[in-house]
């Protein structure tokens, strides 16, 4: 019985290790998206149809989301589907328009730049 109960500690122990690395990996994707829109340079972040000329702004706000999430957001997917895409409030997507005037979804953005980070860490 005692075996069992050692062994079973040491299952947890080591599940509980590959979770907490996992956690920091997907803590690692977020705020680098995050840090993307961040350091937005001639971009406007639009949100509920008002330009945003401040990258540090659209990122606090993207952060005070993902902080307001609490435990919904486990991933960086979760992260782009909760926090990054719309509004909470009225459901209006937001947006990034480059300097050269093409607009795209945040959704859209976050999703290019995760594969971007994903081709950086192979």
């Amino acid at each position: 019985m005692k075996n069992i109960l050692v062994t079973a500690f040491v299952i947890l122990a080591i599940f509980s290790g590959a979770v907490s690395a996992q956690d920091n990996i997907e803590k690692k994707k977020i705020e680098f998206l995050i840090s993307s829109v961040e350091n937005l340079k001639g971009a406007k972040f639009i949100r509920n149809g008002t330009e945003h000329d401040d990258g540090k702004a659209a990122a606090d706000h993207l952060r005070m989301k993902l902080q307001n999430a609490g435990g919904y957001v486990q991933t960086a997917d979760d992260f782009i589907r909760l926090c990054a895409s719309k509004s909470f409030l009225t459901g209006k997507p937001y947006m990034i328009r480059s300097s050269d005037g093409k607009t795209i979804t945040s959704e859209e953005y976050f999703r290019k730049k995760l594969k971007e980070y994903y081709s950086t860490v192979k």
